[in-house]
């Protein structure tokens, strides 16, 4: 009889085993699931430049061309200081904007970061 109830239930090292088995299976599936998601973020982030760089490409050929008309209908001194002035306005109005929108985007940045240890804990 004791040798039929040792047979039923596991032994201590096969639910260690068992136990094992579960912890690694479910650290391997955390550790794939972050590297996913870093794996999205850098990829967003890699499309996220691309589009900045060619946005920002086009806002300064904007700026250029328009500096251009404006200095090939400048007339006088006068003319030309306030051309000066009005490009430069609009050359600080850009860069504000700009900085405005790369610190929203770090920002964004920092939330999906911090959304990303929060749903893939490391402990």
């Amino acid at each position: 009889m004791p040798e039929h109830s040792e047979a039923v239930t596991p032994t201590a090292v096969e639910r260690t085993t068992t136990d094992a088995e579960a912890q690694f299976k479910k650290t391997n599936a955390l550790a794939a699931g972050f590297m996913f998601g870093a794996q999205k973020m850098a990829l967003e982030e890699m499309v996220f430049a691309g589009n900045e760089i060619l946005d920002r490409a086009q806002t300064e050929m904007h700026l250029f061309s328009e500096f251009v008309s404006k200095m090939a209908g400048a007339h006088s001194v006068k003319d030309i200081r306030t051309m000066y002035e009005e490009c430069s306005k609009h050359q600080m109005e850009f860069v504000r904007r700009d900085c405005d929108r790369l610190f929203r985007h770090g920002e964004r940045m920092i939330e999906v970061a911090s959304n990303l240890f929060k749903s893939h804990p490391l402990n």
